[in-house]
């Protein structure tokens, strides 16, 4: 979940994931299967393997089990199922724009449940385009702030393509982060050149909190405990769901809501 404050969000989705890391292995998967199966098993000529193949890294899944199910994908007798994607947007209460991109082979199944899981969380499913209008798909490194200076990080990841770098406090758009919360370093990329600042940022050997490819909201809405909890289980529900791989919103989540 991407929001107004990509360090906090990140971190409490960090934290949930620790408590299903079953759910995520599966998703996972799946991810590696598509995309093995429709663009090859060499994650070097096949960037979207290569970002599921790193997610299943960050959520510490073995590397054998990444080197078997490319295999089961890109076997002559491979009977790894057929995957595709779907983009569902709706709205959560409280007029919060979400975007759930799934991975199915079904869509026939997943369309009626994806409806049943908005309507019972008092939101509600739209037509394809009238909620991702509102985003833009940007590549987010987050760094802890006492693991590199800014004068070096900005050197790195600029040089290698980065769009720019803010601290997670301040004037920037993370400054709704509370006193409390670790600082951080956020290093936002055009999508083509995530992987370049990626590399380069792991190649200074700096350690990274997340890298990840996702959909940044252009504005924020902000929301009260009562109605942050009511988009919060909507976005959990969405997310136990199996054929949902990521979902966004435009939500900007209270800090005891998140805690």
């Amino acid at each position: 979940m991407a929001g107004h404050s990509a360090w906090k969000n990140i971190k409490h989705k960090k934290a949930a994931a620790d408590k299903k890391r079953g759910k995520i292995w599966s998703k996972c998967s799946r991810a590696i299967l598509s995309a093995a199966r429709h663009g090859g098993g060499d994650p070097k000529f096949n960037a979207t393997l290569r970002y599921a193949v790193d997610e299943a890294k960050a959520a510490n899944m073995p590397k054998d089990t990444i080197e078997k199910l490319i295999k089961k994908a890109t076997g002559s007798d491979s009977d790894a199922a057929s995957f595709t994607h779907v983009r569902y947007e709706g709205y959560a209460p409280g007029g919060v724009a979400v975007i759930a991109d799934c991975l199915t082979d079904n869509v026939q199944r997943t369309a009626p449940v994806m409806r049943l899981i908005f309507e019972k969380a008092g939101g509600n499913l739209a037509k394809p385009g009238s909620v991702s209008f509102g985003f833009a798909q940007k590549g987010l490194i987050l760094i802890e702030h006492d693991k590199v200076s800014e004068d070096r990080l900005m050197e790195i990841a600029i040089d290698a393509g980065a769009e720019d770098v803010v601290a997670s406090g301040g004037n920037t758009q993370s400054s709704a982060l509370s006193p409390q919360s670790s600082r951080g370093w956020e290093v936002t990329t055009e999508p083509a050149q995530f992987l370049t600042v990626k590399e380069a940022l792991e190649s200074a050997g700096i350690p990274l909190v997340s890298a990840e490819i996702l959909f940044v909201p252009s504005t924020t809405v902000a929301l009260d405990a009562i109605a942050a909890a009511k988009v919060l289980r909507l976005v959990e529900a969405l997310e136990e769901e199996d054929d949902v791989q990521k979902v966004y919103t435009n939500a900007e989540l209270p800090d005891e809501v998140l805690a």
